[in-house]
């Protein structure tokens, strides 16, 4: 098999990076021409495209809309492990739930929604899961809590439905929660239990559509290092779309690199990066 790299021309980076931005948001620099040749070349070897070109023109002309995805999984970032940005979580279980918990909304018949948007593989919505249940403890069946992990990168989501991952991806995990919550797989790999699963709905959902599906709005939203792959008016809409989607003093949670700003009329700021819906 010819393993050589596949040259990318100027043009057909702008290609590419055009469609991504189009259908997915994703903003690819000049300088990303080099990342998106080689996360591409095997894909073009071995499907027997030749060139970028021809792989570029096959993605057009598919009515399936499947390549596209195979696009957007292989030049979207999805490095992520469990209890990452600490201090959100450490936010969440002294600020956030204990306000909830005090509020007339759990007094009564109600849902606990969460939203993770952009998700990767799953290590974002395992630790809200694993803090609910520590948090609230056996009054968590009263709460009915929904988390709702998405994301654009079916190959991420077959992960985190899967619910396995290795050593590395749980480093920052306090080891109480390890036993607790995962087995055991004696291969160096751990699988998430049944307990933790059954709090978590993954679906892929493009965060580019005009508008979310949802019929219910939600209490938290996390959309961390996910907007720095956007520009500044694409990060706009999509936190206009938040503020949509959250109810009254609903919570959004972003990356500590990305920023709403202290001067926003849709969002108060409360720490780094958390912000509360006006």
């Amino acid at each position: 098999m010819n393993t050589e790299m596949v040259a990318i021309t100027e043009k057909e980076f702008k290609q590419i990076s055009s469609l991504l931005y189009r259908n997915f948001g994703i903003n690819l620099t000049s300088n990303k021409q080099t990342l998106v040749r080689g996360r591409l070349n095997k894909i073009i070897r071995t499907k027997g495209y030749g060139n970028f070109t021809n792989y570029y023109n096959a993605i057009k002309e598919d009515k399936t809309g499947m390549l596209q995805i195979e696009l957007a999984d292989n030049l979207s970032t999805n490095h992520s492990y469990f209890f990452r940005e600490n201090e959100h979580f450490k936010y969440l279980t002294t600020n956030t739930l204990p306000e909830i918990e005090a509020s007339q909304k759990l007094k009564e018949p109600s849902e606990l929604r969460i939203w993770c948007a952009g998700c990767a593989a799953g290590e974002e919505p395992y630790t809200l899961a694993i803090l609910l249940k520590e948090y609230f403890g056996n009054k968590l069946s009263n709460i009915n809590p929904v988390i709702l992990a998405t994301d654009i990168s079916t190959s991420a989501l077959s992960t985190a439905k899967t619910g396995i991952y290795t050593q590395d991806k749980l480093k920052s995990m306090p080891a109480k929660y390890l036993d607790k919550y995962f087995n055991n797989m004696g291969t160096g790999k751990y699988s998430v239990k049944s307990n933790l699963r059954d709090l978590i709905l993954f679906k892929r959902l493009n965060l580019m559509r005009d508008t979310f599906p949802f019929s219910n709005k939600f209490d938290i939203i996390f959309c961390r290092n996910v907007m720095i792959y956007f520009d500044k008016p694409t990060r706009e809409t999509l936190i206009s779309k938040y503020h949509t989607n959250l109810t009254s003093n609903g919570i959004l949670f972003i990356g500590h690199s990305e920023t709403i700003g202290r001067n926003s009329s849709q969002f108060q700021y409360l720490i780094p990066a958390v912000y509360r819906k006006k």
